[in-house]
């Protein structure tokens, strides 16, 4: 424990390496979509799955690798999460096919399902002074947040120099470094009374899981209505459903769903869905904005955005200063109340608005997300025995994945709505072809205007296309508010100031990967 103990800052730092390389992969992945679409001639529908592949199976497989990391070792499951995702990495530097990068991003998804639950299960079970585990998950939640801000500016500056195989092998040695400090700064831990591996539990949360994502991700493509995405959505509620009945009732459960009825997990769970929900809905936007509407190039614009790094990083441990002195709620209500007003702030953006205006909402984004996302995450974890660390990680990490995922899907398809039908007349003496991709979103409404042999009406469709994108963006921002303003009003009717002291106890470390005994205080602890 003493050892445990004086290395609890550079276990942090292994943690939060780790937590870097999953926050940046996706983002600096995103900024080189359209090379990749060149390169290895991938079609949009191919494209898609690069990225969504990686998510399906991540959100898939959260409870399972967590509750796995809860049995069999914490440190082994961050360390195989690794092993597997720089693996994944460097199969998808060398692919030379759509269809090969698509395996090699499922393989990631496996990798850091792994890795992302260990993070913050190995957190709590390191820190156990209450104020200290605070400070802690501040700067978790800090990290978390800067992976997925630098993501675009590092991605771009890679593609500048070199191939876009660089923005996977990039993982590498992050990865290796952090792999290999693991076995040197991060001492094994598991629940000692860890039951059977829950294998009927598994299957059902990761089917449901899996399903639910897909039907996510296809409702914009395919329509909300199709009979695919209708009945996905079905099944995995069915299947979910399933999984609850089933936890209730197996002897051995993954996840005991009666910790859904302490307000002190379930609530800020709902808070992390609905912020991410208007988080990723809304920011996917602005990064086509800066660099369709304002003009900046990939590299250009990730610098711009930027500037978001800049006020979480010290937003996050700021929040959790406040959280030891009146509890979380507070600070989660405040956070998601900065995070609506930014949005509506963005949403007053005009075609002519300069990047003063984008700087300003950054900065109040980047504090609103530092400031709700760390004591949420502590309220969640606090409320769990520690032995329940990484199943209880696995669900706030879940939230994360499906309120994102959910938000990209649905702002997205409004955004698109109101674009397509600003567009109608706009495009009305343009070739059928022509008129139809215009309409369908700004970037083809741009190569559209670079064939037309009148400049003046090419740059009368560019700006109607611009225009009509702004506001679109607009209203969807102004969606993203009453998201997050629904999730302060959430946070502040139903989540308690603070948690009952004695309800978390730690389990003990486990000493060069032996079998750690049970804890006798946690025979007594309440659950």
């Amino acid at each position: 424990m003493d050892r445990t103990y004086r290395l609890r800052w550079g276990t942090l730092a292994v943690l939060c390496l780790s937590l870097l390389l999953i926050g940046l992969d996706n983002t600096v992945l995103n900024v080189a979509l359209p090379t990749l679409q060149r390169d290895l001639d991938a079609s949009a529908s191919e494209l898609q799955w690069i990225v969504d592949a990686y998510t399906l199976i991540f959100a898939g497989l959260l409870l399972t690798a967590g509750s796995w990391g809860d049995k069999y070792g914490r440190r082994r499951a961050l360390a195989l999460g690794l092993l597997v995702f720089s693996a994944a990495a460097a199969w998808g530097a060398n692919c030379d096919s759509p269809r090969e990068l698509i395996a090699a991003r499922s393989v990631m998804g496996l990798g850091g399902a792994l890795v992302m639950p260990s993070t913050l299960s190995i957190l709590t079970n390191v820190f156990t002074d209450p104020a200290e585990r605070k400070r802690a998950i501040g700067v978790w939640a800090g990290v978390s947040g800067i992976g997925i801000a630098i993501g675009p500016a590092l991605g771009g500056w890679l593609l500048e120099h070199y191939a876009w195989s660089s923005v996977f092998w990039i993982n590498v040695p992050v990865a290796g470094l952090a792999l290999l400090l693991t076995p040197l700064l991060v001492r094994e831990s598991r629940d000692p009374r860890a039951p059977r591996l829950d294998l009927g539990g598994a299957t059902l949360s990761t089917a449901g899981l899996s399903l639910l994502v897909w039907a996510i991700i296809e409702a914009p493509d395919r329509g909300w209505g199709d009979r695919w995405v209708v009945g996905g959505f079905v099944v995995a509620a069915a299947v979910l459903a399933l999984f609850a009945l089933w936890e209730r009732r197996v002897r051995e459960p993954m996840l005991d769903v009666s910790f859904f009825r302490n307000p002190r997990f379930s609530v800020p769970a709902i808070s992390v869905t609905l912020l991410f929900f208007a988080l990723f809905g809304s920011v996917f936007f602005l990064s086509i904005h800066i660099q369709s509407v304002m003009g900046y190039s990939p590299l250009e614009a990730g610098l711009r955005i930027l500037p978001i790094a800049a006020s979480l990083a010290p937003s996050a441990p700021l929040a959790m200063l406040f959280a030891q002195r009146i509890g979380e709620k507070i600070p989660v209500v405040v956070g998601m109340t900065v995070i609506a007003g930014a949005f509506g702030l963005l949403s007053r953006t005009t075609v002519d608005s300069g990047y003063g205006h984008v700087l300003v909402f950054l900065l109040l984004l980047g504090f609103g997300i530092g400031f709700a996302m760390s004591p949420a995450t502590e309220a969640v974890m606090g409320a769990l025995p520690r032995a329940k660390a990484g199943v209880g990680s696995a669900v706030n990490d879940t939230t994360r994945q499906v309120g994102g995922a959910l938000g990209v899907a649905v702002l997205g398809s409004i955004l698109n709505s109101v674009y397509t039908g600003r567009m109608e007349e706009k495009v009305a003496g343009l070739p059928p072809a022509a008129a139809e991709a215009a309409r369908d979103n700004l970037q083809a409404a741009v190569a559209v205007a670079g064939e037309l042999p009148v400049p003046s009406v090419a740059q009368r469709l560019v700006t109607d296309a611009q225009e009509a994108f702004v506001h679109a963006m607009d209203v969807t921002v102004l969606i993203g508010a009453a998201v997050a303003l629904l999730g302060a009003a959430v946070t502040l009717v139903w989540l308690p100031h603070h948690g009952e002291p004695g309800d978390d106890v730690p389990d003990e470390p486990v000493a060069n990967g032996g079998r750690a005994e049970p804890d006798e205080r946690l025979m007594g602890s309440r659950m």
